[in-house]
């Protein structure tokens, strides 16, 4: 996840601003009857919530019905729950829309998927070890490359001018760590895979990778509230939810508002905006065979080694094995404020996640687990 490297940065950034976590009563959570169908959903929201951020929601359903709940509050200090339309930086989930706009590229005959990397941006994959003609397309969207973890909030390269951060630059820092393996022998979650992509979408589109994502697939799929930024827009739409740093001491939770940074030390690993409901959306529309070809999302669908509680990684996209039998796809995304996730399954299941903070440690990984799991099975 782009944000899985950002701990370290977190912790520093605390700031003055406090307040006791409450959960917060709304419309959207009220007490549940003992036939409320969701009320297993809403006791693991509870419990996620309790060792995340100061509010989390859910958007779920199946392929004919949605519906949402949320505990505790968007904004600190105030009775606002998160709303399935409010916007939030959604980390890593951004990966997919890049594997996705690749595979577009694909299906256009402009790209190939085991054409080594150097073919497309000479020089660009080379010396510490690295070798771009042994690094295809591919491993590069299975983080089968060898291309060391890269966590580019942490260290990132030095600002253009107007203090924006270049693809090229976020990729020269990466590749100053050495291989960790040896192309296309282990699975290694690193963002630079992913910046390098966003060179490979540059080059061949001629566009910046912003806009060639919000043409080839935001704006013909109506994702009005989903948004790649220009490298120097810093602004977050509203209605928003509102992302803090935080920690959890005893009872008592103190929360400070994310500093403002640049998302294109992010790009194309990391920078997007979106809302549940738009995210809900774009992967209904992927796993459906809207986006891509049905041998294009085949091809993303053939998974190697996973981690952040997966139990595969195709090319771009999470597959989770799910107990109460079947899979479901989608990604999940950590960036300073934000823990995120969404999944789909074929016949139409969805869930979509997010809590506003992302803990300096302690991520609570097992409790977004256990919603995703719930919501996807709670009727089967």
């Amino acid at each position: 996840m782009a944000g899985k490297s950002v701990r370290a940065g977190l912790a520093a950034a605390l700031g003055a601003a406090c307040a006791m976590l409450v959960v917060l009563p709304s419309a959207a959570q009220a007490a549940p009857a003992a036939a409320d169908p969701h009320a297993d959903t809403l006791a693991a929201l509870k419990t996620f919530q309790a060792a995340a951020g100061p509010g989390a929601g859910v958007h779920a359903g199946d392929a004919t019905n949605s519906w949402s709940l949320s505990v505790g509050t968007g904004t600190i200090n105030t009775n606002a729950p998160v709303q399935p339309n409010e916007h939030y930086r959604i980390g890593s989930q951004t990966k997919t829309f890049t594997a996705a706009t690749v595979l577009q590229l694909v299906d256009e005959g402009k790209v190939s998927l085991d054409a080594p990397i150097e073919k497309y941006l000479p020089g660009v994959v080379a010396g510490n070890g690295y070798d771009g003609n042994a690094i295809t397309v591919r491993h590069l969207l299975h983080h089968t490359s060898g291309v060391a973890v890269y966590e580019p909030f942490s260290t990132p390269p030095a600002r253009n001018p107007d203090g924006t951060y270049s693809l090229e630059a976020l990729v020269r820092e990466g590749l100053k760590r050495p291989p960790a393996s040896a192309p296309g022998t282990a699975f290694l979650y690193s963002n630079t895979n992913y910046l390098i992509l966003g060179m490979l979408v540059e080059k061949t589109t001629g566009m910046p990778v912003h806009k060639a994502v919000t043409n080839r697939i935001i704006t013909p799929l109506g994702l009005t509230r989903t948004v790649f930024p220009a490298p120097g827009d810093h602004s977050l739409p509203t209605p928003a939810v509102r992302g803090y740093h935080g920690v959890r001491i005893g009872g008592v939770s103190f929360w400070s508002r994310v500093l403002d940074y640049d998302p294109s030390v992010f790009s194309s690993a990391g920078a997007m905006i979106s809302t549940e409901e738009d995210l809900t959306k774009f992967y209904q529309a992927l796993i459906g065979g809207k986006i891509v070809s049905p041998a294009a999302l085949a091809e993303m669908e053939k998974t190697a080694g996973a981690e952040f509680g997966g139990t595969g990684y195709g090319l771009g996209l999470l597959r989770r094995d799910l107990p109460c039998g079947g899979s479901a796809w989608g990604h999940n995304g950590m960036v300073p404020g934000y823990y995120t996730q969404t999944m789909v399954t074929a016949d139409g299941r969805h869930v979509s996640v997010v809590t506003n903070a992302h803990l300096a440690t302690n991520a609570p990984v097992a409790q977004m687990d256990k919603v995703v799991t719930t919501a996807l099975c709670e009727n089967r």
